[in-house]
């Protein structure tokens, strides 16, 4: 053991050296009022989750990495308002999502039971799904735990296709799926596609970030016949778009799979909620949209959703549990 602690203290060292340890740093939330159940406007539920406060550590550890401690410090008193939050709706703490996950822990207890193929799958994973394929304007969905594990899954799924088709073999490099990737695509996403390379399924070029022209060329230039170009719809940490007029235009010439993470759009962008694909107007024109249900819908959980052959290639993964599936159908049932 005395070597694997030198090993980690010579590892941690290394990172704080580059500025890459992190620490969780609780938060206090403030118990949401109670308030009649509505949809129509803004509640006093909705400040429940920006109004937070610090405990006086959290607030010194705080401070102290912005390098702000001292004088400061003593003026604060630790009550703060969240402005880096993804619950874009405030739905985590409206009455109705709240009473339908007491209601759904009381009726069907905690936990999945088991895997979805075994006895984890119930009929409110199944409606969450019709509900999530409806609003992407899709044929099927898949229910994960995760946004995060639904773009590992999405990859997973396609890159597997070139080792499916070279039967007892490893797929040569022209067999092997293309993907065309945003330089600043979610970590899930590259995490995904970094999978794909060492299982030796998939070559990766990445584009310029929403460089069409480059993009362009990219495509131009591989003559591979699989081709795959994934996008984050919403740039969370930029606040930009996917340029979604010029995308279809290289999908229609090059016939490539449109995979779009619609984390940061869904149930916010468009009219009806669908996305930053119902918002630019080309829903038809997206393959595969992966989204989470810990943002906007303010619950916890991932999707995909696509066709139904592209879903049942994607079957199998791990579901969320059935509180969960009840608490979002609440969230649609009421929409």
């Amino acid at each position: 053991m005395a070597q694997w602690d030198a090993l980690v203290d010579a590892a941690l060292a290394r990172l704080e050296a580059r500025s890459l340890l992190r620490a969780t740093r609780p938060i206090a939330l403030a118990p949401p009022p109670a308030a009649p159940e509505t949809f129509a406007g803004p509640g006093p539920w909705d400040r429940a989750a920006v109004e937070i406060r610090l405990d006086h550590g959290t607030l010194h550890q705080w401070l102290a990495e912005g390098g702000e401690a001292g004088e400061q410090e003593e003026k604060l008193d630790g009550n703060l308002i969240l402005f880096s939050g993804n619950d874009y709706m405030g739905l985590s703490s409206h009455p109705a999502v709240r009473e339908a996950a007491v209601k759904a822990a009381q009726e069907y207890g905690m936990g999945p039971r088991g895997s979805a193929l075994i006895c984890g799958y119930t009929t409110y994973h199944k409606l969450v799904e019709e509900s999530l394929a409806e609003l992407k304007k899709k044929e099927d969905c898949l229910l994960c735990p995760t946004g995060f594990s639904a773009n590992m899954a999405v990859m997973t799924a396609l890159g597997s296709i070139s080792s499916l088709l070279a039967v007892g073999r490893k797929p040569a490099e022209d067999e092997r799926i293309a993907i065309f990737s945003d330089a600043l695509n979610h970590a899930s996403i590259i995490d995904g596609i970094r999978l794909l390379e060492r299982q030796q399924e998939a070559l990766v070029f990445v584009y310029k970030h929403c460089d069409m022209s480059h993009l362009d060329f990219l495509l131009s230039s591989c003559s591979m016949e699989k081709k795959v170009v994934v996008t984050d719809s919403l740039f969370s940490m930029d606040g930009d778009f996917a340029p979604f007029p010029e995308l279809v235009k290289l999908r229609i010439k090059y016939g490539f799979l449109l995979v779009i993470d619609d984390a940061h759009g869904t149930l916010v962008c468009g009219e009806n909620g669908g996305g930053a694909a119902e918002l630019f107007d080309c829903e038809n024109d997206i393959d595969i949209s992966v989204g989470t249900l810990s943002k906007a819908a303010g619950c916890q959980g991932g999707f995909i959703a696509c066709s139904c052959p592209l879903c049942l290639k994607e079957g199998g993964m791990a579901k969320i549990s059935g509180l969960e599936a009840c608490a979002i159908f609440c969230l649609f049932d009421q929409s």
